[in-house]
């Protein structure tokens, strides 16, 4: 990456904080640059980051040897559209914007190199995970840019089959909200347990924040690492097996499955 030339088009949370990855991994601000309509969001992550921000997308793009495109899902359409009579063969499109297959993105941009990627919201504090996924005209000089792009913010992870992307968004893109919503559950049973909602929450956030961090750093998998904590006819048996009979395992998959059916749903839907 280190002559490569980035060009975002929407400078947004997800595209500041790719920005600032980039940055501190080495690369110059003069590498980079932003378009966005909003005057706002250029002076932000101008200001932050030092780079050069356009109002017009075709204007950004014209040195870049990377196209991220971070704008909406509903305004990828219009704006491929418009970019394509400015699009040069060689140009690489990382598109970040969730819900949009590349079958679309072909119709609305032509025959570019193309790769699909799901990073999820964590990216924000580069602790994030996504899932790319490249078309066959992507080269791996290309592949090897857009693995360093989103390893900016976390871990990069390439897929076969750009179906597994609905997966991806089940398991990682919607998953921190899973564990939100496991965070809330777990402070409210404290509180009806006899906590304060404040010590509850410490104790709920500093529970999660340990056990993901002995799970990454583990050499055994998250079965074992439960094991290793559930005492034979103790207090984590005791939950667990409440877990268990209320079908706990079964929910989950429920769960992801629900997610991943609505996230090919809106590809088809965002594509048309």
């Amino acid at each position: 990456m280190s002559n490569t030339r980035i060009a975002f088009i929407g400078a947004g949370n997800m595209a500041a904080s790719l920005i600032g990855g980039l940055r501190a991994k080495g690369l110059q601000a003069a590498q980079i640059c932003a378009s966005d309509p909003g005057a706002e969001s250029r002076a932000r992550v101008s200001a932050e980051h030092g780079i050069k921000t356009f109002a017009d997308n075709a204007e950004a793009i014209q040195d870049a040897d990377v196209i991220v495109l971070a704008v909406k899902p509903q305004a990828m359409k219009a704006v491929c559209q418009a970019l394509r009579p400015s699009l040069q063969p060689h140009q690489l499109v990382v598109s970040i914007a969730a819900g949009i297959n590349c079958a679309s993105m072909k119709t609305w941009l032509g025959e570019q190199p193309i790769v699909r990627c799901m990073p999820n919201t964590p990216s924000l504090l580069r602790q994030g995970v996504s899932g790319l996924y490249a078309t066959c005209e992507v080269s791996p000089t290309q592949r090897n840019q857009a693995q360093e792009l989103l390893s900016a913010v976390g871990i990069a992870l390439w897929l076969e089959q750009e179906q597994q992307l609905d997966a991806v968004t089940a398991v990682s893109g919607s998953g921190p909200a899973y564990f939100f919503l496991m965070i809330e559950a777990m402070t409210a049973a404290g509180v009806k347990l006899g906590l304060s909602r404040e010590t509850a929450a410490q104790l709920t956030v500093q529970t999660a924040l340990g056990a993901a961090q002995m799970a990454v750093s583990s050499d055994v998998d998250a079965a074992e690492l439960r094991r290793r904590v559930t005492s034979p006819n103790g207090t984590t048996q005791a939950a667990i097996e409440s877990f268990q009979a209320g079908g706990f395992e079964a929910l989950v998959e429920k769960a992801l499955g629900a997610a991943a059916h609505r996230s090919a749903e809106l590809a088809e839907q965002l594509g048309q």
